[in-house]
């Protein structure tokens, strides 16, 4: 039945509307989904199996929810996406500040309006997308923000006491009655704070200078922190942890399966950029394996962890680095190259917390090592395993390759070289085309200088080949080039 044509209380109870709280809303909805096999966090991957079936359990239970975890783990993304569980619309007093459920008021202007006009008492109707409040926990919030304060203003026109509770102002909480209310970074809050919050979630009354209010709020709370042996700022006090119901970890991707899904999903790319750039699938898988390796890295604190957000706005920048690339030459599409991966190094830098020894290299320093970790992974998934110790009479599927650039001057590769140029340089190199036909003979036309260049790159980190970098691009040498030059 559409009833939001409904003006009017008694034109609610004529039509068989009937009140229920936030938790059952919730509930009830996501039972419905439960049966009719529908995903209630469509957009969220990889928590299919962990942080999903504890969420749905915490909502079936009725409880109050802290989702904890480290930065960038869609925190967030599940709290905003629970709305879609709400009902589609609610009534409410048309006048209350706290949307008042017109048959259980819990404010004084709604109760005196429903008192005064009976079943003639206007509503109006709130979308589940209006029911969603959030706020940042940082140290300047105060009681007053959250929970409300007596007006002196209100008090002196209403000619009316301060023991009056219709001059109370209503903070955050009181205004989000009937709705979802996040509080983000909840270890950031004031213990003074957090201690203001006890009776909201156990007993739903509040207390504000001095008076004791019974307002029985109807509120489905969801906080998140980041685990309390990483922030240094504050922590969860202990009777507010014990009214939370559940308490539910997230987690990063578990695989680069997943993470490159988050990141396509994710990342802002207009179809101009779609159309210009092509993106090998090594080149995403890449990609994401840096974000793996910083999780792992001595140089990157491990406790403030690495956000997917790195991945999403590294992989903006590498369409970009490419793009702009193919603006200069006034080519109308290319394809992404290894050394685009340069242009990811901001995306990096602003992303990872370093530890000392990180900030003694330097954080550019650290994001090289990480796209060099990263393709010393991947490298052995493709070709044959380098060995670190090879008897000197031992041939290796890479003899040849090296070979050729002890014999040349080696390969100077710019970073703003046209697509036919840089095709040009990459095809001299007969033994690298023989090498990725034998090891990748179903690589792509579209996917081959991708290719070409990640065995180049791998054979540096592997120490095979020496790499130096100049103003405008990478030149790639015989690891023994220049002592043999400098002493001809």
């Amino acid at each position: 039945m559409n009833y939001i044509k409904i003006s009017t209380i008694g034109q609610l109870k004529e039509a068989g509307w009937k009140s229920k709280s936030i938790k059952e809303e919730l509930r009830d909805n996501l039972i419905h989904n439960i049966k009719n096999d529908v995903d209630s966090f469509t957009g969220i991957h990889g928590y299919e199996n962990t942080v999903i079936p504890e969420l749905e359990r915490a909502i079936l239970s009725r409880h109050n929810i802290n989702l904890l975890g480290l930065r960038g783990q869609a925190k967030t993304r599940l709290a905003r996406l629970m709305t879609g569980l709400l009902d589609e619309y609610i009534p409410y007093v048309t006048q209350s500040e706290i949307h008042d459920d017109p048959y259980q008021p819990l404010s004084r202007t709604a109760q005196e309006l429903i008192e005064k006009h009976g079943d003639d008492t206007p509503i109006s109707w709130l979308h589940r997308d209006d029911r969603f409040y959030e706020k940042l926990a940082t140290p300047d919030v105060t009681v007053a923000d959250l929970i409300g304060d007596i007006d002196p203003i209100k008090a002196a026109n209403l000619k009316l006491s301060y023991a009056d509770d219709r001059v109370i102002h209503y903070g955050m909480i009181p205004r989000a009655n009937r709705c979802i209310f996040v509080i983000n970074e909840l270890p950031d809050l004031q213990a003074r704070i957090q201690v203001a919050l006890f009776n909201i979630l156990q007993e739903g009354d509040i207390q504000i200078r001095g008076f004791k209010l019974r307002l029985a709020l109807d509120m489905q709370f969801v906080f998140t922190a980041n685990p309390e042996d990483y922030t240094n700022r504050g922590s969860i006090v202990t009777p507010l942890k014990d009214r939370i119901g559940s308490q539910i970890l997230t987690h990063y991707p578990e695989n680069i399966a997943i993470a490159k899904k988050i990141t396509q999903q994710e990342a802002k790319n207009d179809a101009r950029t779609a159309e210009v750039v092509y993106v090998s699938e090594l080149a995403k898988d890449l990609l994401e394996q840096i974000s793996f390796c910083a999780r792992d890295s001595e140089y990157v604190d491990e406790k403030s962890g690495v956000s997917a957000r790195m991945s999403i706005t590294a992989f903006e920048n590498l369409l970009s680095t490419a793009e702009r690339r193919s603006l200069m030459n006034g080519d109308e599409n290319t394809s992404i190259r290894f050394s685009d991966f340069t242009g990811i190094i901001p995306s990096i830098t602003g992303k990872v917390e370093l530890v000392y020894e990180g900030e003694q290299e330097g954080a550019a320093f650290v994001a090289n090592e990480l796209i060099g970790a990263a393709t010393k992974t991947l490298f052995p998934q493709y070709f044959p395993e380098i060995k670190k110790l090879v008897k000197g009479d031992e041939e290796t599927p890479y003899d040849k390759l090296i070979e050729w650039f002890f014999n040349n001057e080696g390969l100077e590769l710019l970073d703003e070289l046209n697509d036919s140029d840089y095709q040009v340089l990459i095809d001299q190199i007969e033994p690298l085309e023989d090498l990725v036909q034998k090891y990748q003979p179903l690589t792509t036309k579209e996917d081959r200088n991708f290719m070409k260049e990640f065995v180049l790159w791998s054979l540096v980190e592997f120490d095979k080949l020496s790499k130096k970098r100049f103003t405008e691009g990478y030149q790639f040498n015989d690891l023994y080039s220049d002592f043999v030059r400098g002493s001809i």
